[in-house]
């Protein structure tokens, strides 16, 4: 079982929706976390975010935003970061991805639906690759 930690600036977009499609696609046989790089993470997800969501049966509504810290960084197999540079901590033999998406945050719902039909997709090929590593 393996754990990871999704990272944006400020964990009201991109890396909710991230963890929330990683816990359902792996089902309970790999864990996750989200945070947020920045010193004060947002308030609240994004509302299109939470919009996009629903339309896939995903109910973000009571998820609140919450700041990286180096316990969560430090439990993670893997760190996938979006959009933190350097902001984002480095621990020694955790695995590292970056995913280049755009910050949802005032975007129309179809910009929305399109940065999350790809956080689904990329989220599909990292559950295959952790349920293929012994």
């Amino acid at each position: 079982m393996a754990h990871v930690l999704f990272v944006c600036l400020h964990n009201a977009g991109r890396s909710q929706m991230s963890r929330a499609l990683f816990d359902r696609a792996a089902e309970g046989r790999h864990t996750s976390d989200s945070a947020g790089s920045v010193a004060d993470p947002a308030g609240s997800l994004h509302p299109e975010v939470i919009d996009a969501m629903r339309e896939v049966g995903i109910d973000l509504s009571d998820r609140r935003p919450q700041r990286l810290d180096g316990a969560l960084a430090e439990r993670a197999d893997v760190v996938v970061t979006m959009g933190c540079g350097d902001a984002c901590p480095v621990i020694p033999g955790t695995r590292y991805l970056d995913w280049d998406l755009p910050d949802p945050k005032g975007q129309d719902i179809d910009a929305v639906r399109t940065t999350r039909d790809e956080i689904a997709s990329r989220v599909l090929g990292l559950v295959a690759e952790l349920d293929a590593t012994p």
